[in-house]
């Protein structure tokens, strides 16, 4: 009995727990589209002269100008972090002979619970990571700085060994915001019917796979359940790369061996690398002494930063100008708010990361804050997008201009599944006829009834008179400034000044203060 439920769970762990999608086909690689066809008449023209080729320059530089967007993308070096095979340089470094990486190797070996053998290959990964990213290392091991801590207080709860810190390396570089071609988000890479396993909810205002504390301990469990799986560290990991299933088949095909080396060659070829890039990561961070590679000195610690659960809705811009923190940070510290907006929802407990610093200001401030946010949001002309849980049903009104393919693509989902909702047979639609539909796609903005007529804007009159002069100091918010003056708002601050931008008020900018 106990065989034929151990069976079960694996079959229903391959289902929801597979982090990529590698189950569904097994597409082979073309390394090298010239040597395929080189031998192909009918194909390949063979004579240079045989085919002039049309060179388009408009085409050509969009294919430039979206390939520098792509390097250029904050998922750039997390989707190349996993190094192909082509992509491996055989190097050779003075730093690093062969005999001393194989001594260090036998070291981390004997002081972790994971398969660190030297073989050629991790050899090659490790000395193309110190040649050719040695520079991003300094940057991410200031990252570690702030996440580590956290990542190891999970891990410890768990009883996952503290190394496992560096898969977050390999999943994102990282990044709390990043996003994988399949849809895989967050530092841990989840999907989301994964992330939903373990309770990590996505709506239009939060994606809680990006949120790093929840995430940790998500990814935590998950390595946990796989543990238990597997017994084994180093097939946990590659069940969390390509899913149980994938490394089941693996197993099989390898004759029953559960050494992960043993089994490499038949995983998928994604995951055939993913390992040996977490050795390679693991090695570089452990002597990252020896190879002179250091953090920057600029990142803001765990233990500098506490929270505090917000009462009603605020804003990154409204808590820069209360507080004076910069939005930059507001976001690296609460990256799991994609509008830059934190809601208040009855029954959700949603909290605001600060530097320790800035808690005893805000807490100390807190009632003004929300009256200065009321303020600020009955100014509001554009309405904020309606809160909406993924997979939560709405009710969608059809306007003139809909038809079924724009109405899915808004809301991010198929066709077919908005037809099946409400029991079309074909794809027809008529003004004013409400659709059910499960949203997976949630940044579109919803507006009331009353918000449909725009307001029109007037421009407000400086008024003539006596005024004061103050000079803006080191640590000012418009807030701040506000509440020295009598019945002086931010609002009219920015009116007699001609300030909307946040980012304008610099120490020592001059501003006038009107007598009222």
């Amino acid at each position: 009995m106990n065989k034929v439920i151990y069976i079960a769970f694996l079959l229903v762990v391959n289902f929801g727990f597979s982090q990529t999608e590698l189950d569904s086909l097994n597409l082979k690689k073309i390394e090298d589209t010239k040597e395929m066809f080189s031998d192909k008449d009918t194909l390949f023209f063979k004579k240079s002269d045989s085919l002039t080729l049309k060179i388009h320059k408009e085409a050509t530089l969009i294919d430039s100008l979206w390939m520098n967007e792509l390097i250029n993308s904050p998922l750039y070096d997390t989707i190349q972090y996993v190094l192909r095979d082509d992509e491996i340089l055989t190097i050779d470094l003075e730093e690093l002979p062969t005999d001393l990486l194989k001594e260090r190797l036998k070291v981390l070996n004997s002081k972790t619970p994971f398969n660190i053998e030297y073989n050629r290959q991790l050899e090659q990964i490790i000395k193309n990571y110190l040649s050719r990213r040695k520079s991003s290392f300094s940057g991410l091991m200031e990252k570690a700085r702030y996440y580590f801590p956290m990542f190891e207080e999970q891990l410890d709860k768990y009883d996952i060994p503290l190394e496992m810190k560096y898969l977050a390396i390999v999943e994102s570089a990282l990044k709390p915001r990043a996003r994988s071609r399949v849809g895989a988000t967050g530092l841990w890479q989840f999907m989301y019917q994964t992330g939903k396993q373990f309770d990590l909810n996505v709506s239009s205002y939060v994606d809680e796979r990006s949120d790093p504390y929840r995430a940790t301990e998500a990814a935590c469990k998950y390595l946990s359940s796989l543990y238990k799986i597997f017994g084994d560290w180093d097939l946990a990991l590659a069940a969390y790369n390509s899913g149980p299933g994938n490394v089941n088949k693996a197993i099989r095909r390898s004759g029953g061996s559960k050494n992960y080396w043993n089994i490499r060659h038949n995983l998928p070829r994604e995951t055939a690398g993913y390992v040996p890039a977490f050795y390679a990561t693991l090695y570089i961070f452990e002597y990252a002494n020896e190879h002179n590679i250091k953090a920057k000195e600029s990142a803001i610690t765990y233990f500098e930063t506490d929270t505090v659960q917000v009462q009603r809705q605020l804003t990154f811009e409204q808590i820069y100008e209360t507080l004076n923190v910069d939005i930059e940070v507001l976001q690296f510290l609460n990256p799991q708010y994609k509008l830059d907006i934190i809601p208040y929802i009855k029954g959700k407990n949603y909290t605001l990361a600060l530097p320790i610093k800035d808690i005893g200001n805000f807490i100390s401030n807190e009632q003004q804050i929300y009256a200065y946010a009321s303020v600020e949001d009955a100014k509001r002309e554009k309405p904020l997008p309606e809160f909406i849980e993924m997979n939560n049903r709405i009710t969608y009104k059809v306007k003139n201009g809909d038809y079924l393919g724009k109405i899915a693509d808004n809301y991010g989902v198929s066709v077919s599944k908005i037809k099946q909702w409400n029991n079309m047979r074909s794809t027809r639609l008529r003004i004013g006829q409400r659709l059910t539909i499960y949203p997976r796609k949630l940044n579109v903005v919803t507006t009331s009834n009353s918000s449909k007529q725009t307001k029109k804007t007037s421009k407000t009159a400086i008024p003539k008179g006596e005024f004061n002069t103050y000079t803006v100091k080191s640590g000012d918010s418009l807030w701040l400034i506000a509440q020295k003056f009598a019945s002086v708002s931010v609002q009219n601050i920015k009116e007699w000044n001609n300030i909307w931008s946040v980012k304008s008020l610099q120490p020592g900018i001059k501003l006038k203060i009107f007598n009222k």
